[in-house]
């Protein structure tokens, strides 16, 4: 079965520990990513042709023979779904090193390897290696480096394999990776974009937010917790801004501000193997939503959990109560045709229990005033912002859906994360109540957004640091992974 390999890479060596193969990994990918940066380089100051055969991503393979083959263990991933050849092409060790080693450990754990890592036939698109070119008055050359350089080939861009639709050709491996190497490379280029910050610094616990006030209350945070705490080692936010904690590092900070405002700002609180928090600012709109989920999903996150607001729609509720969303109603319709709207999102009871224990700890709430605050229950999620001037229409489905809030965002991040088995949840708070005429009135939202949103905010950063402590194996669930899945989480 090597030979199945053998059609996809060159120079293919086998390796029986991680750390052997995670250094091939790196210096193939070096090798390739300096090979495009020196042609650039001669093709712009001299007009030298390029010679860039080899310069391919890496590519990871691993055979099980069907004699003795298992694929039982206790976690949800890290296994070989069935006996016969796995390959990926992988990219960027630098910021996946972590990531890959771990994966590598349970599958060399679970299977007796080797592992074979060689270099594809795939070759690395320049604007995923180098993001700017300068023209230096030569006009002529920048119009000619799509000729001489290999770019971006969107029919290697999908989601065909989370999707379950992919289809081998005879003889090629199946899939190790949810993703391939330039399906990530495409979506890193997408989060600087949108983000204003780099890939490298997004955290593997993410907060989702569509309210500037979030942001105001996690910058006043995590400012904070760099110069007083001893946890996070740095403080990020868009333009590549850092600020360094003087306790961890001697580092010192690096003052950057982006060159336009990004239209989903990002914000992260470091700490190594990147497990600290990033929160992002998402805007309204399940558009939005579905764009930064899309990208994100390739940095393999532990855990991604909506913070923000909704309408309530039952009378019980009073404005500033939690709703705890344990089922979505997908009415937004932004991810029919790639998760069609008749497949349930569960809960994720990891999710469920810290997001109650959090709310029940910074509210200081005892069993039986925690019910009274916290309502667990259906969201329904919308793609029409001005939903209530539609209330004939929508409020029959809300009646057989039993939602208790409508916002626009929660049930495509859920969905989404339940596509690319990311563990997810969603805790809103009420702040306003348009199916019985409470609405917010200047005075009194400012009085709701002082008393709750940082409150609120709070609840979302203790959640995530139970679940890291907690230990993250237990978040990726088996309800989110089917029974062909690639053995890579």
């Amino acid at each position: 079965m090597e030979e199945a390999h053998r059609s996809r890479a060159d120079d293919l060596r086998a390796y029986d520990n991680p750390a052997s193969a995670f250094g091939r990994i790196e210096e193939i990918y070096q090798e390739s990513a300096s090979m495009l940066c020196a042609g650039l380089d001669g093709f712009m100051k001299k007009g030298i042709a390029p010679h860039l055969e080899g310069a391919c991503y890496p590519y990871l393979g691993i055979t099980a023979e069907s004699e003795g083959f298992t694929s039982s263990t206790s976690r949800a991933y890290g296994t070989l779904a069935a006996p016969g050849a796995f390959g990926a092409t992988l990219t960027r060790p630098d910021l996946f090193k972590s990531y890959y080693l771990e994966q590598l450990g349970h599958l060399l754990l679970n299977h007796p390897g080797p592992v074979f890592v060689g270099r594809s036939r795939q070759q690395i698109p320049l604007p995923f290696v180098v993001e700017a070119v300068e023209n230096g008055g030569n006009e002529a050359r920048v119009r000619q480096i799509q000729s001489h350089f290999p770019m971006p080939d969107l029919r290697r861009i999908d989601d065909s394999i989370a999707n379950g639709t992919y289809e081998l050709e005879p003889g090629d491996p199946q899939p190790l990776t949810l993703f391939g190497a330039e399906r990530v490379d495409f979506s890193l280029v997408r989060l600087s974009h949108y983000t204003g910050t780099s890939p490298e610094y997004f955290q593997r616990f993410v907060l989702f937010t569509n309210y500037q006030r979030y942001v105001d209350e996690f910058i006043e945070y995590g400012l904070d917790e760099i110069q007083n705490g001893d946890t996070y080692k740095c403080f990020v936010g868009p333009g590549n801004d850092v600020t360094h904690n003087p306790r961890l590092t001697e580092k010192r900070e690096v003052r950057g501000h982006p060159s336009k405002a990004p239209q989903m700002p990002a914000y992260h609180l470091m700490r190594d193997k990147h497990l600290g928090i990033t929160l992002v600012n998402i805007g309204i709109g399940p558009s939005n939503a579905k764009t930064i989920t899309d990208h994100l999903a390739v940095l393999r996150p532990h855990c991604w959990i909506m913070v923000g607001h909704c309408g309530g729609l039952r009378k019980s509720q009073d404005l500033g109560d939690y709703v705890l969303a344990h089922a979505y109603a997908r009415s937004d319709h932004v991810l029919d045709e790639d998760l069609p709207p008749w497949v349930p999102v569960p809960p994720i009871a990891e999710v469920q229990v810290a997001l109650t224990q959090g709310v029940a700890d910074i509210c200081h709430l005892e069993e039986a005033e925690l019910k009274s605050r916290l309502r667990t229950g259906t969201v329904f999620t919308t793609d029409d912002r001005d939903w209530e001037l539609r209330r004939q229409d929508l409020a029959q489905q809300m009646h057989y859906s039993r939602a208790i809030a409508v916002d626009m965002e929660s049930a495509t991040i859920a969905a989404n994360g339940y596509r690319f088995r990311v563990p997810y949840g969603t805790l809103l708070c009420v702040s306003d109540k348009p199916l019985h005429g409470e609405l917010k009135m200047p005075g009194m939202a400012n009085r709701f957004y002082q008393e709750r949103v940082a409150q609120h905010l709070k609840i979302g950063i203790s959640t995530m640091e139970s679940l890291r402590d907690q230990g993250v194996e237990s978040l990726h669930s088996r309800k989110l992974r089917s029974f062909d899945e690639p053995a890579f989480r």
